[in-house]
């Protein structure tokens, strides 16, 4: 049997599921465009639909390294239940990002109230899921959503997660409805704290990088969906120079390779900056790993194998695993 060296699993700490359905069905157009496509995806999910497609999808995610996941739901409560066993199916450990939605999206996102939002919050809860709160972002949530989510997650010790700054069009509607930027709005409000994450933050500008910074927030990028939605750069030396936690997400799925997300990711720094290793090697494997799990509210969760008799690693010194492992290898480098 070939040697395999284990590691800490990867952790995948932003996906949406369903969306792995929408992969090469959807190119072409924009984001907004894209956005459609997706919205009619979600509302032919069924409850059966999700518990099937779901543990096929994180069974993808357990054979390309990752094993844990955080699932950013939006789809209603028994799908939310659906997608626990799914994961349960995968032996994946999940966190169950429950979104919250006020407005905009389709109605099978929205809650009547958040105190109703938060009522579903409990109820999982008492199932003994892992949650964590999500205002699904400045567009699907009103400033008192804002404030009544961040108040219950910072007294309940719970994650907290949000998209904010992914599209130029969501900062221009904010700066319309509010006279601040959505990071901004998130700090306002009382969303901004050591359990937050906030997803992309490509467009986020230098004040609200240093809001994110004095919060000692993270932020979860997904390079393989932001490129392939054309969000833009992630403003990783920007992170970096303020000492912001960095995680990586699956998102779309449009790709399940966490050595994929962690290259483009050394990749938009090395382009950006015309250097290379901008990122430590050790650095970009903790935002793989334990900053994800830290988003998640995990301490512990299960290792990664690789097998170190694949191709890709062949003549590769010892000592140079790791650094061939992220940029020379593809997900099936790890063993099943």
């Amino acid at each position: 049997m070939a040697e395999r060296l284990s590691l800490p699993g990867f952790v995948n700490a932003h996906s949406h599921a369903f969306q792995r359905r929408l992969r090469g069905r959807t190119e072409g157009g924009d984001f907004w465009a894209w956005r459609e496509s997706m919205l009619t995806e979600a509302e032919r999910q069924t409850v059966d639909g999700i518990r099937t497609e779901y543990a096929a999808v994180y069974r993808e995610m357990r054979s390309a390294g990752y094993t844990a996941v955080g699932e950013f739901h939006y789809r209603g409560l028994q799908e939310a239940l659906a997608a626990l066993e799914a994961a349960a199916e995968a032996e994946i450990d999940l966190v169950l990002i429950l979104a919250a939605y006020e407005r905009e999206g389709l109605p099978r996102f929205r809650q009547e109230s958040v105190a109703a939002y938060l009522r579903q919050v409990e109820s999982l809860r008492v199932t003994g899921a892992r949650v964590a709160v999500a205002p699904h972002s400045v567009r699907a949530c009103s400033a008192g959503w804002l404030e009544e989510i961040g108040r219950y997650a910072a007294a309940e010790g719970l994650p907290l997660h949000v998209h904010a700054d992914e599209q130029p069009r969501e900062i221009e509607e904010c700066l319309a409805e509010h006279g601040v930027r959505p990071i901004e709005l998130l700090a306002r409000t009382g969303c901004l704290g050591p359990q937050t994450s906030v997803v992309h933050a490509t467009h986020a500008s230098g004040g609200e990088l240093d809001l994110l910074a004095k919060a000692e927030a993270r932020v979860c990028l997904c390079p393989t969906t932001e490129a392939n939605l054309g969000d833009g750069f992630a403003p990783v030396a920007a992170l970096r120079e303020r000492g912001i936690g960095i995680c990586i997400g699956s998102d779309s799925n449009v790709r399940i390779d966490p050595l994929e997300e962690l290259r483009e990711l050394e990749g938009i720094a090395r382009r950006e900056g015309g250097q290379r290793n901008v990122v430590p090697l050790d650095a970009l494997l903790a935002y793989g790993s334990a900053e994800g799990a830290a988003a998640l509210g995990m301490q512990v969760w299960p290792e990664a194998a690789v097998d170190l008799g694949h191709p890709s690693l062949r003549g590769v010194d010892q000592a140079d695993v790791l650094g061939a492992l992220v940029f020379g290898c593809a997900a099936d480098v790890f063993a099943g």
